[in-house]
């Protein structure tokens, strides 16, 4: 079982905890009452079933159990998730924290549209022998519903239209136009989700319990992980409730200027940060607010922290450890607050899961922020449908204007900003190691946070901070020449079209919200030209 988060706490701690008191928030929280975040109730009465989906969803594991050893006992290779967003990185984190068990196909999440990483997913896979699973709460997800339509044509060609539906399986909200598709397309099962929960917090329910089961973890002992978490976060004294106590010091380094968390992980579990980064920074980045979360950041030496910074340590026990905790003590040597959170099995992720979510919801409450909605996502879509509109009308993309230069991004560098780097590439070996390269030098040359987020997924996660959050982002766009393409069947665009849409929609966002981002297409050779930058 996880153990208590320990540490030292910061100054505003105990100043936190007694507003949770005297506001009595967390039997407020369970009884679901609105005001906690708002005056108004629009998303947050119908946005609080994660409160309880762990203990519901016992209900669902012979179900699921079954369709696991179904499938195990099948032809299938491989099972490959289409989602973005809430419906891809939970799973994401379980696939890789568990791999793959014994006698189960291997899982693999694809949430992009970029043309390398559609094309890097298709070489890996037998169409044939792979399972689908299409995620998508509302079941109108663009990028979701174009990588449905891309594997559903090569499944079609490699086992015919008749049989081709058998390879797909829906993970939706009930009477959305996924429950639709599946029932036309013949779907082998379409598992309706609980209509009263975001993505964000959806990781307990069929969003990730299906992946799960498919990929053979004992979901059993991954719920009840959760439901011991879950009971120990109804206590209604904050200081005794380990969801809240969290969410109290959450709200405490806000307060005390230190709006950046960054997250320490030991390496079997370093993938939490993923689903970590999205929680925080959808739910608490609005109304000029936010934290901003700092994941996968590559180690600095203790000098080269800023003062803004609180850092929670994800400690596994019996993991390789020597690294973080040779830099877990530094910092503390040197009066860094951190916060250490020890887990015993990967399955204790069911209760971080659960603890950040109920954390996250008691911190929106002490900043003053609602934290089931996400206002400014909005934007990017509308951007990105007029650029859409524009590319039918006349065959190609607009071109880009006021792109800040990089030099003139990094000269605008302060104390207390962050630097985000929004990567439209494909997430290869070679890509992933030289943008750590470049995020390294970029905070020991100018002593900042930097993130990164990997696009158009970031728009699902990180995006709601960039626009409507902290505006002390400064952002950093990078682009690459497709070298190859699909053709998305039923569709007037490429993936490559799509993504360099999404991209530009993106810009033009972040720009109409005053914030400052500079653009650079690294050409055929991304990785290559990104360690060029490392020379500005």
């Amino acid at each position: 079982m996880t153990k208590d988060v320990t540490g030292a706490p910061d100054a505003g701690l105990d100043a936190a905890l007694a507003e949770l008191a005297r506001r009595d928030i967390v039997r407020r929280i369970w009884r679901g009452d609105y005001s906690v975040w708002c005056e108004e109730a629009t998303e947050i009465t119908d946005r609080l079933g994660w409160l309880t989906v762990a203990g519901e969803m016992a209900a669902a594991v012979p179900e699921l159990t079954a369709f696991g050893a179904e499938i195990a006992g099948a032809s299938f290779r491989h099972v490959v998730l289409l989602g973005i967003g809430g419906s891809s990185l939970g799973p994401e984190v379980l696939r890789r924290s568990f791999g793959q068990a014994p006698g189960y196909p291997e899982l693999i999440v694809l949430d992009s549209t970029v043309p390398g990483a559609v094309g890097m997913v298709r070489a890996a896979i037998d169409p044939a022998q792979t399972l689908f699973l299409v995620s998508s709460k509302s079941g109108t997800t663009v990028e979701t519903l174009a990588l449905y339509r891309f594997f559903h044509g090569l499944a079609v060609a490699a086992v015919g239209k008749d049989k081709a539906g058998q390879n797909f399986v829906a993970i939706t909200d009930p009477a959305t136009p996924l429950v639709d598709l599946a029932t036309k397309a013949g779907f082998r099962r379409c598992f309706l989700n609980p209509p009263d929960i975001g993505g964000r917090y959806a990781v307990l329910s069929y969003v990730g319990l299906v992946a799960a089961a498919l990929a053979g973890i004992d979901i059993v002992k991954l719920l009840d992980s959760a439901g011991v978490m879950r009971q120990a976060c109804e206590n209604a004294d904050p200081g005794d409730n380990p969801g809240a106590y969290l969410g109290a010091c959450l709200g405490a380094a806000i307060h005390s200027g230190r709006d950046k968390i960054t997250l320490i992980t030991s390496p079997a579990v370093s993938s939490f940060g993923l689903w970590v980064e999205q929680l925080l920074a959808e739910s608490l980045g609005k109304d000029g607010r936010g934290l901003v979360p700092v994941i996968d950041e590559p180690s600095l030496e203790t000098a080269g922290y800023g003062a803004d910074r609180t850092f929670v340590y994800l400690r596994l026990s019996g993991d390789d450890n020597t690294a973080s905790d040779k830099l877990v003590r530094g910092l503390e040597v040197v009066g860094k607050s951190v916060l250490t959170i020890e887990v015993i099995d990967c399955y204790d992720l069911g209760a971080e899961f659960y603890r950040w979510e109920f954390a996250t919801a008691v911190s929106g409450a002490l900043i003053g922020v609602h934290p089931f909605n996400q206002p400014d996502v909005q934007g990017t879509k509308i951007a990105t449908s007029k650029i859409l509109d524009e590319y039918a009308a006349s065959g190609r993309l607009p071109a880009v204007t006021d792109s800040t230069s990089l030099a003139d991004l990094l000269s605008r560098i302060a104390r207390g900003k962050y630097l985000a780097i929004l990567a439209y590439l494909a997430p290869t070996p070679a890509v992933a190691a030289a943008l750590t390269d470049l995020r390294r030098e970029i905070a020991r040359r100018y002593g900042i946070a930097t993130t990164l987020g990997y696009g158009p997924r970031y728009l699902h996660s990180t995006g709601q901070l960039h626009k409507g959050g902290l505006a002390s982002g400064l952002f950093l766009q990078l682009t690459a020449d497709h070298e190859t393409d699909f053709e998305i069947p039923g569709m007037s665009v490429t993936f490559g079209v799509l993504a360099d849409a999404e991209a530009l929609g993106d810009l033009q966002a972040l720009q109409n919200r005053g914030r400052s981002v500079a653009r650079v297409n690294l050409g055929t050779d991304a990785a290559a030209a990104i360690r060029q930058l490392l020379v500005v």
